[in-house]
């Protein structure tokens, strides 16, 4: 999926928990960062131009270990035991952009290093993703409108 699309989801998923954590102003900018994360191993992607992590693109080719559930789960307990109020935002983030793009054709290996892959119907910034866009953009709204509703 692309950038806007992974924001989307991954708003969705930070309007949802929001009104259940303390840290705010961490959770929400670090959800979203989080959501864009796995495409670091893409030159071509948003975070992923950024030539600081060249090296990393040298080695990790992409939706190889960083697309994986394994990665996200051994980072976020790292994040757990050395930055607690980090762990529950990046999971959050990094697992919104997996699961979206389980559903693409291109797909994830979700339990690196099994080889095992998980994919869908959707091509990567095709028709079929431009729906799911505007339909987590209207999901988007309504947690937003039902967080100042309570």
């Amino acid at each position: 999926m692309i950038k806007r699309t992974h924001l989307v989801i991954g708003l969705a998923f930070a309007l949802l928990f929001l009104p259940h954590v303390n840290n705010k102003l961490i959770f929400f900018p670090v959800v979203l960062l989080c959501c864009l994360l796995p495409d670091i191993d893409s030159p071509s992607s948003y975070l992923g131009h950024n030539k600081i992590f060249r090296p990393l693109q040298w080695v990790a080719e992409h939706r190889g270990v960083l697309h994986s559930f394994s990665f996200g789960i051994v980072a976020s307990v790292a994040l757990a035991f050395t930055f607690p109020v980090l762990a529950l935002p990046f999971f959050l983030g990094y697992a919104s952009h997996l699961a979206a793009d389980s559903f693409t054709r291109e797909g994830i290996t979700p339990f690196w290093p099994w080889k095992r892959t998980s994919n869908g119907f959707i091509t990567t910034g095709g028709s079929t993703e431009y729906p799911i866009f505007i339909g987590f953009l209207i999901i988007d709204a309504i947690f937003f409108l039902r967080l100042f509703a309570l």
